[in-house]
């Protein structure tokens, strides 16, 4: 399995990326749904709804998959 310079695996490194940019988003939604809302936007905000939740379903996606690669050698060590 590749690791990267961490000493992790990439795959691991990939997990928590993607984990990070869904969290970070989620922060941003609630803003853009207001928006559209004042806006009377009512189709754009529930746009803004539905992506919320499909970025918080991968984000939980990438948290199950983190804890099943967690002490496997699949996830690699920082230890070197």
């Amino acid at each position: 399995m590749a690791t990267g310079e961490t000493g992790f695996s990439d795959i691991v490194h990939d997990l928590i990326t993607v984990q990070y940019h869904a969290l970070k988003a989620g922060h941003d939604y609630d803003q853009f749904i207001r928006d559209a809302e004042n806006a009377d936007e009512r189709e754009i905000a529930e746009f803004f709804r539905t992506v919320m939740k499909e970025d918080a379903d991968r984000a939980r996606a990438c948290h199950r998959y983190l804890a099943h690669l967690s002490g496997t050698p699949a996830a690699g060590s920082a230890v070197t």
